[in-house]
């Protein structure tokens, strides 16, 4: 099992725009994961990825069928995947933290707040790629993740910034 690369979005909101840009520089991935506020772009963004597709519904992606969190792993690494909403992420991230740790994850990944976040405490990462349409941090460039697990279990995140 060598390293995994994943690329790691959310609240695209139906605009692929920016993904379309990012994918040739990032690809070959081995996995792409969406955290929710995808809209109706589920079939397209599996095509363009080229590579294995995870989603998780947003509060805005009306009539899914997705599940609304969901726990994976990649190299034997327990990862949680919500949008965030039901653990007030726009308040706090303990709920978030807590919810990763009940769930035995040493990852937790949230999108719901179109701002990028990253923070490692106690073995557990906690992080947001932001958003890739609608970002509202304070420079309000479109954001992504880039996440890295090794095949001996360790893991490391990036964010980036599309250069507008």
């Amino acid at each position: 099992m060598p390293e995994k690369k994943v690329l790691v979005i959310s609240d695209t909101h139906g605009r692929t725009k920016y993904l379309e840009r990012i994918l040739p520089l990032v690809q070959p991935l081995d996995q792409l994961i969406h955290l929710g506020d995808v809209a109706n772009d589920v079939d397209y963004i599996e095509v363009i990825a080229k590579c294995p597709c995870c989603f998780v519904s947003g509060n805005n992606d009306f009539y899914s069928t997705m599940p609304r969190e969901r726990l994976i792993k990649l190299n034997d690494v327990p990862i949680f995947l919500t949008h965030g909403h039901y653990y007030y992420v726009n308040a706090r991230k303990d709920f978030i933290r807590s919810a990763a740790v009940q769930r035995g994850a040493k990852i937790a990944l949230f999108g719901h707040t179109h701002m990028p976040y990253l923070e490692e405490e106690n073995g557990i990462l906690v992080a947001n790629p932001g958003s890739l349409s609608l970002p509202r941090q304070a420079d309000h460039y479109p954001t992504y993740m880039l996440l890295y697990i090794g095949e001996d279990g360790t893991f490391r995140a990036e964010q980036h910034r599309v250069e507008l």
